[in-house]
Order: C-alpha cells, then sequence, then structure tokens
C-alpha cells in the first residue's frame, strides 16, 4: 500500500520515479469522457433549440478544436514533472498564479458539484436510499481515491475506459432500436448560433481539462515523445466525449421530455430493468468517479500551487493533503446537494461561463511554453518569489484581464448577453476572441521581454531539479 500512495504534490518528479507510457492518456482520457455529463452536455445542444445533424458537426469541430488545445497542456508534462498550474508561475509570477488559480478551483468545486448531483442519483439507486445519502457517500469514495493518488487514478481510467465503452455499445444499439435514425438525419435545419452554441459547449468541456491536464501525465519519462502525448492525450479526450455527446444528441432528440425530466434515469431503463439496471446504475457511478477524482485531484493541486506561492513550500505533508482534498470534498458536497434540483437549467451557464475565464490562461500558458520559453523553464525559479520570474508579472495579468474584458461583448449567458451576440444572430464567439486576443497579446509582449532578459547560468540537470534548462 506504501508503494501505491502517492507521495509527491507539487514538487517535480524525479527521473527515477517516471513510469509508464504515452498510451496511458489515452485509457485515462476516454474513461474520463464515457460518462453521463458528457451525455448532458451534448443533449443540451438539442435540448436550447439545435438539430441532430449540425448539432453533431458542432460538438465534432468543438472537441477537436479544444481538445487539440488542451492535449498541448498534456504534452508539458513528461518535460516538465510538474502540476499544469505550477507552470502558470512562470507566466504571471510565484504569487500572481493566485489569480488564475482562484478561478480553477471554482471550476473543479463546480465540476465535482455537477458530477456527485448525477453520480448520486446513481447511488441512491444501488444503495436504495436517496439522491443525498448517495451524494454524500460519492463524494466520500472520490476523496479518498484522490487521496491514494496518481497510480489508482490511472488504474481507474483503464478499467473505466473499458467497462464504460462496453455499457455505451450496448445503450447506443438500443437507443438506435427506438430511434427514427433516418428522419432525424434528414431533418437538419443550419443556424449559426446553433451551431457555434454546440461548439462552444464541446470546446469548453475540454479546455476546462487544461488547468490540471498535465497532472496526469508528468510522471511519464523524460524520453516520452511530446507529439505521442499529445495525440494520445486528444485521441481519449474528443473520442470519449464525441461518444458520449453523440448518445447525449440522440437521446434528447428522441425522449425529449422524459429525458429532461430524469437524465440517469432514463439512461438506465434504456439499458433495462432488474440487475442490468443495476449495472447500469454502477456504470454511471464508475464514469463519474473517474472524472470527480480528477477533479478533486487537480483542485487540490492548485490549491496549494496557490496557498504555497504566499508560504514559500515546496512539499505538502500526507496531513496537509489529506486536508486540502477535504476541503474540496465538502465545498463541492455542499453546492451538490444546494443545487441538485436545479441542475440542468444551471449548466450550460456554468460551462460558458468557465470557458470566459479559462481561454486567456490557456493562450497564455502555451504561447509562453511552446513560442517564447522554448519548452524550458527555470525549474527551482518557480518557487523563488524573488527570483527570474518574480512575484507578480503585471504584463501578464494585464494581458489575462484584456483577455477576459475582450470576451464580454460577444459573450450570451442568461445572467449577461454582450452587445456583439445580436449581431452575430445570437451566436457566442466568446471564446474564439479568448483565445485570440490574449495569445497575440502576449506574444508581442513576451518578445519584446525577452530581448531584455537576463541569462542566468543553467542549473545543474539533477533528478530534484528536473534537468530543464532557464526560460529564456
Amino acid at each position: 500500500m506504501s508503494g501505491l500512495v502517492e507521495l509527491r504534490s507539487i514538487d517535480v518528479v524525479p527521473d527515477e520515479e517516471r513510469h509508464g507510457t504515452a498510451f496511458s492518456q489515452f485509457t485515462l482520457w476516454l474513461g474520463a469522457n464515457l460518462q453521463i455529463t458528457a451525455v448532458v452536455t451534448g443533449a443540451l445542444a438539442v435540448v436550447f433549440g439545435g438539430d441532430v445533424v449540425w448539432s453533431l458537426v458542432g460538438l465534432v469541430l468543438g472537441n477537436l478544436l479544444g481538445g487539440a488545445v488542451m492535449a498541448l497542456h498534456s504534452a508539458q508534462g513528461p518535460r516538465l514533472g510538474l502540476p499544469q498550474m505550477i507552470q502558470s508561475r512562470a507566466q504571471f509570477g510565484v504569487r500572481g498564479a493566485a489569480v488564475p488559480l482562484l478561478l480553477v478551483v471554482v471550476m473543479y468545486v463546480g465540476f465535482f458539484a455537477s458530477g456527485s448531483v448525477l453520480a448520486g442519483q446513481a447511488v441512491g439507486e444501488l444503495t436504495h436510499t436517496n439522491d443525498t445519502t448517495g451524494i454524500v457517500v460519492f463524494a466520500a469514495v472520490t476523496a479518498l481515491m484522490a487521496a491514494v493518488g496518481y497510480r489508482v487514478i490511472h488504474a481507474l481510467g483503464r478499467i473505466a475506459s473499458t467497462v464504460c465503452a462496453l455499457a455505451f455499445v450496448y445503450l447506443g444499439i438500443r437507443l438506435l432500436d427506438r430511434a427514427d435514425v433516418g428522419a432525424l438525419l434528414h431533418d437538419a435545419h443550419f443556424s449559426l448560433p446553433m451551431f457555434l452554441l454546440a461548439m462552444s459547449l464541446s470546446a469548453s468541456w475540454q479546455l476546462a481539462f487544461g488547468p490540471y491536464v498535465a497532472d496526469y501525465s508528468r510522471y511519464l519519462p523524460r524520453t516520452t515523445s511530446a507529439r505521442a502525448t499529445f495525440w494520445w492525450t486528444l485521441s481519449g479526450s474528443a473520442l470519449g466525449s464525441q461518444w458520449s455527446m453523440t448518445f447525449g444528441v440522440l437521446v434528447a432528440a428522441t425522449a425529449g421530455q422524459k429525458f429532461l425530466d430524469s437524465q440517469v434515469g432514463y439512461v438506465v431503463a434504456l439499458g433495462g430493468t432488474g440487475l442490468v439496471a443495476s449495472f447500469f446504475y454502477f456504470v454511471i457511478a464508475l464514469g463519474k468517479l473517474t472524472i470527480n477524482v480528477l477533479n478533486t485531484y487537480g483542485g487540490f493541486m492548485s490549491m496549494v500551487t496557490g496557498v504555497s506561492g504566499f508560504r514559500g513550500q515546496r512539499e505538502l505533508s500526507r496531513t496537509g493533503r489529506a486536508a486540502y482534498i477535504a476541503l474540496v470534498m465538502v465545498a463541492g458536497t455542499a453546492v451538490a446537494l444546494l443545487g441538485k434540483d436545479s441542475f440542468l437549467s444551471s449548466f450550460k451557464d456554468f460551462l460558458l461561463f468557465l470557458l470566459t475565464f479559462f481561454t486567456p490562461w490557456s493562450a497564455i500558458n502555451l504561447v509562453d511554453y511552446y513560442l517564447i520559453a522554448k519548452e524550458r523553464y527555470d525549474i527551482p525559479a518557480l518557487s523563488d518569489p524573488h527570483g527570474r520570474y518574480g512575484a507578480w508579472r503585471w504584463d501578464a495579468l494585464t494581458v489575462y484581464a484584456v483577455g477576459l474584458l475582450a470576451q464580454l461583448p460577444f459573450l450570451a449567458t442568461s445572467f449577461y448577453t454582450g452587445p456583439l451576440v445580436e449581431p452575430l444572430g445570437g451566436a457566442d464567439i466568446s471564446w474564439i476572441v479568448g483565445l485570440a486576443v490574449p495569445a497575440l497579446l502576449y506574444w508581442l509582449a513576451g518578445r519584446r521581454g525577452a530581448a531584455h532578459a537576463p541569462e542566468p547560468a543553467a542549473p545543474a540537470p539533477t533528478a530534484g531539479q528536473g534537468a530543464v534548462s532557464p526560460r529564456r
């Protein structure tokens, strides 16, 4: 058991502890996406007015575009051996990274809560209790597995990718027996706003993985190909999410109000009754367990990263680790219990609202890592507020703020609609603006700063430092 429980947190993974192959990213992200919340996300494209054909096309494009951005983050893991958000210190400063980190933690709590609502229904049925008990039990199991850490997370991904894939094949066959697919495919009517909504839903789904995807590739050997890591991550995540979302589109188009009234209940009833129904309740809980463990693990990592920037921590004790994980669990469970009766109506806005905050962060991080730093960071300086990255990098924080503000005219949610949404026919293109504007601004600012940045001596290539060269 001692070899199974992870000891690392925000510190660099030494070469002698690296293991696995890039294919592990495929099974992890396939299993993480073959689950009920992804089904609901796909269904939203139809629920809010889209047709089957163009909703599917929009979802495919969003999954590929957002998935490519997310997979570029994943490719950073083997190279640096660090959690994803620690790298943000190179862009925002050792303490300035806490700004996007606050929003990241909100995201994890929100996804933990939304996943717990649906999984709680399944666990409640399996235990013959109720949704509230199911949510609490599910949250406790999630926290326990997140506390064990990296190895059990990947093992869970391998199990979920197989079990959930088989379950979705069976459910797909059952659905096709009931649906008139030919009629659905012939009823195609292109609407730009609905098409872009579908793209935004799937792109936001993928981009939301960006702040923690490298957490699950950082133990891969340093010699692991960045290209292999990228493609296995993209293929697993895009395939799993599109598979689930396609199922959701077809379910929403054929079941209508029956699905809206009870997403979990309808999917299970589609599978069968008796023991078969119990199996599908288990499958739903397993799929949600996989992704919620990722959300819990990523949440504690982000909290530690933010706090340690002010406290000067480089490592975390087991007690501290358990405390952070418990905090994420309690917060997520509380939100789940408060919002379990209005899940579907608020989930779309939650996804699109999150997208507003994470596209500028992704743009800045990727431009810095691939175009400016050329995949080289001064690892010890990431923990030193007086070092080369400083405590606060106001240029990056300013670009981040501009990226947020640039999206507002194009943003469409139930609580705010920008002035340029109506001229675009109601289409929300804020996420495209949120990637393009900060990427360009940060590249321009970064190139100007790089010309004057001092070149310190390269740190000695030790296992503890990760043998990574200085940044500029």
